[in-house]
């Protein structure tokens, strides 16, 4: 999970976590929560608590989730464009071209920080034991090899599109990222960009 406090004091929480009672002090100490950004269709478990939690929040769905729950009230879907609310500090594209995960990608214009759920993944040596580790490496998620992993990759059969929407990422002046699955970059993050990207570029 992410958080951006945007220029008008609101929070914009993406992909959230579970909410424990001390998750939920902190977070009501930096502001108000405002907006809930599921990224992906498969980072949504805990938006509904997140809602109740939070009632006056609005709720965005990212591409294909509003048929997977529809237990929720979504109020708005997520697309190519920024939202007004946050347009003044966040960029986003939708990555498309895959049969298994659309995956909108968010660029926050302040930190120059882009935000990838599981379109990259970097795990670090050592982090699975036995057959876990070994699919680990021959699945192309593990550092210093960040990415996606192989079999989300077959799934890109449309690649046109996903290169349109890596032109647009690339287009941002990177210098930070943030992912959800694994270790961080330290250094030439937009290189680390372009790095798990080798296999589509």
């Amino acid at each position: 999970m992410s958080m951006i406090r945007l220029r008008d004091g609101s929070l914009f929480v993406w992909s959230p976590v579970a909410l424990t009672n001390s998750l939920r002090s902190a977070v009501d100490a930096l502001g108000p929560v405002r907006h809930l950004v599921s990224p992906n269709a498969l980072h949504h478990l805990s938006l509904g608590e997140w809602k109740s939690a939070y009632p006056a929040a609005r709720l965005y769905a990212s591409p294909r989730l509003r048929r997977k729950r529809k237990d929720l009230a979504f109020d708005a879907d997520l697309g190519d464009a920024p939202a007004p609310e946050w347009a003044d500090d966040i960029d986003q594209v939708v990555l498309r071209g895959s049969l298994a995960l659309t995956e909108v990608v968010f660029f926050h214009r302040g930190s120059h920080t882009v935000l990838f759920a599981d379109l990259i993944q970097n795990f670090p040596r050592g982090r699975f034991r036995g057959w876990r580790g070994i699919a680990a490496r021959l699945g192309g998620i593990g550092a210093p090899n960040p990415g996606a992993p192989r079999d989300l990759r077959t799934s890109f059969l449309d690649r046109p599109a996903a290169r349109a929407a890596l032109r647009r990422v690339f287009a941002w002046p990177i210098e930070r990222v943030l992912i959800a699955h694994g270790d961080l970059p330290i250094a030439d993050d937009e290189a680390f960009v372009r790095r798990a990207f080798a296999w589509l570029l």
